[in-house]
């Protein structure tokens, strides 16, 4: 295997890895503070991976939510997904074996950093895209893990503790808009999210938003090059 594809990806996901580990630590607390040890935040770290999903789904666990509750929530938190990994489908078409867990490990973060398409000279692509997402994969466990242990034998606060990860967005967010010289698709989200958000409140705005940023975008498109 091409180490250089390895070292390569290692430093690619080093941004993520700031975040991984802190906001891992985030929900490891919350889990630990909730009263589950850390065999259940590994757990849900390696089998959810959700990153935000897994912070709502210490209060579904705690509040004795039923699994339609559960569902429910659970696709209006990741309906994102639905939308953004469309855009992927012709950069993983070719991943092969490593192609399954490509798909489970595209979270928001890996997906600013695979989206646009571009490898490092010399790298093998899919495996370097493999190891991108392995190695955020990691980062993450190892937050969940690390904060639920810390947890246990410190005391923490987790007053909002949950806006660690709106911060981890608007990083991505800006480190895409500092990389790109088209900044339409980030001002067609902005303002569609803006625009749901006055239209239908804070509780119900995702969904609509993300319908509205697909719709916008495709009128975007002109002569067959994407705005994404």
């Amino acid at each position: 295997m091409n180490t250089q594809t390895i070292r390569q990806a290692f430093y690619k996901s080093i941004p993520v890895l700031a975040g991984y580990v802190v906001i891992g630590m985030g929900f490891g607390i919350l889990m630990r503070n909730a009263g589950y040890g850390t065999a259940w935040a590994a757990a849900m770290s390696i089998f959810m991976y959700a990153g935000s999903m897994q912070y709502v789904g210490v209060g579904l666990l705690t509040g004795g939510a039923s699994v339609l509750t559960t569902a429910i929530t659970t696709f209006m938190v990741n309906a994102r997904h639905l939308f953004y990994s469309i855009s992927m489908i012709n950069t993983y078409k070719d991943a092969g074996k490593y192609k399954p867990f490509m798909i489970f490990a595209l979270t928001d973060e890996t997906y600013s950093l695979l989206c646009d398409g571009k490898v490092p000279a010399g790298v093998e692509p899919e495996r370097y895209r493999f190891f991108v997402s392995f190695f955020n994969y990691c980062y993450w466990i190892a937050g969940s893990i690390l904060g639920n242990l810390l947890g246990a034998v410190l005391p923490f606060s987790t007053a909002g503790i949950e806006f660690s990860m709106t911060a981890l967005f608007v990083a991505a967010f800006t480190e895409q808009w500092l990389e790109t010289k088209n900044h339409v698709p980030a001002l067609t989200g902005l303002l569609c999210t803006l625009l749901s958000l006055a239209v239908f409140g804070r509780e119900n705005f995702l969904i609509p938003a993300m319908l509205l940023i697909t719709l916008a975008l495709s009128l975007l498109r002109r002569d067959g090059e994407e705005t994404l």
